[in-house]
C-alpha cells in the first residue's frame, strides 16, 4: 500500500492554524514566512506581555520559538507535526517592538526534524536599517515528530 504525501499548505493556511489556537491568538501572533524548510513568526511588543522590568516575558519568547519550530518542521512533515522537546538559550532582554522568531530545520528524516531558531528584538525605529533594528534575544532547537 503506497501512503499518500500529504497535501501542503501555503501561508494563508498555516495562518489559519495559527488562529485555531486560542493562545495564539491571544498574543496575536502571525505568520509572516512559511515554506521550503522555515517558518518565521511575530509577535508585537505589547505591555501586558511584558514582565516587571517592562522587557517581553521569557515565556512569550518561548512560545514564538516553540511555534515557529513546529510550523518550520510542518513544511517539511506535513501538517501532523508535534514538538517533541526544544531548548532555549535566552541571549539578552527582549525590548523592541516587536518579536520576530524565524526557524529553519536543519534535518529531516521520515518521521522528525531537528530545527533551529533565532528570535530578534525589533525596534521599528524610523530610518534604521533592518540589521540595526533588529537584535538577537535568543535562540532555541528542537525536534519535532510527524503524528500523521
Amino acid at each position: 500500500m503506497t501512503e499518500t504525501p500529504p497535501e501542503p499548505i501555503d501561508l494563508a493556511m498555516a495562518q489559519k492554524v495559527l488562529d485555531a489556537q486560542p493562545f495564539s491568538r491571544l498574543v496575536r501572533a502571525r505568520i509572516t514566512r512559511f515554506g521550503e524548510g522555515a517558518a518565521t513568526l511575530e509577535i508585537g511588543a505589547r505591555e501586558e506581555l511584558r514582565q516587571q522590568n517592562g522587557f517581553l516575558h521569557g515565556g512569550v519568547l518561548a512560545y514564538a520559538a516553540d511555534n515557529s519550530i513546529t510550523f518550520a518542521a510542518g513544511t517539511t512533515l506535513g501538517p501532523a507535526v508535534l514538538t517533541s522537546g526544544f531548548s532555549i538559550q535566552y541571549v539578552r532582554p527582549a525590548t523592541g517592538a516587536r518579536l520576530v522568531a524565524h526557524a529553519v530545520v536543519v534535518h529531516t528524516g521520515r518521521r522528525q526534524a531537528v530545527v533551529r531558531c533565532e528570535l530578534f528584538s525589533v525596534t521599528d525605529e524610523a530610518g534604521a536599517s533592518e540589521e540595526d533594528a533588529r537584535t538577537l534575544c535568543a535562540i532555541a532547537q528542537g525536534t519535532v515528530l510527524s503524528t500523521a
